[in-house]
């Protein structure tokens, strides 16, 4: 079976809902153990019971990912029982703001979760990964690469999380730990719904007909859709891939514009 993960254990950071919820279930139906970190654990049960009805392994640790001491213990209570295989840094924070009307308490928040999250994990799992290899994942975002209107903190982080990537890859080449990233466009997430409903209740058909067309190809992307590239990226099949980002964008980066 191609892209086979069983017996693998698997880390995923915000996976109780959007895209980490994809992700972990996608993971669980090739065969890992799949482990969810989330600040709030009652979307992440959510997640366990769909993976276990499917007959699944997965499993809840409430963390903050921005504590360092938390991610720490959670870690380690995984990696005590198991080598760990797969990291997936998905939990992330959204903002709104450009640099003048971003405060240092939106600064603050962001770098928290989307930059210090990512570090903590990668800091605190790379030991269980040195003796037998591993795959580390980031979620940048097309954000990290071009310009996005409103979202000066948030395509810092991102971009944060792009270079982190690149450093562990290079870095860890002799302990055949690869690390990639990936960055979406605007995906069809709870989220974006969310966001529809409270911005724009009267209107919100026509809204989400717009941000539908700013992606080239003329819709929104799907959770399914990157956790199927996450499924490759983490599998056997692509161990000649590291220190490579991967844009799932509709064609937004290189075809927006023409």
């Amino acid at each position: 079976m191609k892209f086979n993960l069983k017996e693998k254990i698997a880390i995923v950071t915000g996976g109780g809902s959007g895209i980490g919820r994809a992700i972990s279930k996608t993971l669980a139906a090739q065969g890992a153990q799949v482990h969810i970190l989330e600040l709030k654990t009652d979307s992440a049960q959510q997640t366990v019971q769909e993976i276990e009805s499917a007959g699944g392994k997965a499993f809840v640790h409430a963390c903050d990912v921005s504590s360092h001491e938390q991610v720490k213990r959670t870690i380690q209570d995984i990696g005590s029982k198991n080598l760990i295989d797969i990291l997936i840094n998905n939990a992330g924070i959204a903002h709104i703001g450009n640099a003048e009307n971003t405060q240092p308490a939106d600064m603050d928040k962001i770098y928290g979760v989307n930059i210090k999250g990512v570090y903590n994990c990668i800091h605190a799992v790379i030991p269980y990964m040195k003796e037998k290899g591993g795959v580390i994942l980031n979620m940048a975002s097309i954000a990290a690469s071009v310009g996005i209107k409103d979202r000066f903190a948030y395509s810092m982080s991102k971009g944060a999380a792009l270079s982190m990537m690149y450093s562990v890859a290079k870095d860890y080449l002799a302990h055949n730990i690869r690390c990639n990233s990936i960055s979406p466009a605007r995906i069809h997430t709870p989220f974006v719904d969310g966001y529809l409903q409270n911005n724009f209740p009267d209107n919100r058909e026509e809204k989400l007909v717009e941000l539908s067309k700013t992606q080239p190809i003329g819709r929104m992307g799907k959770p399914q859709e990157v956790a199927d590239l996450a499924l490759y990226l983490c599998s056997d099949e692509a161990s000649f891939i590291t220190g490579t980002d991967f844009p799932i964008d509709g064609g937004f980066i290189r075809l927006n514009g023409d």
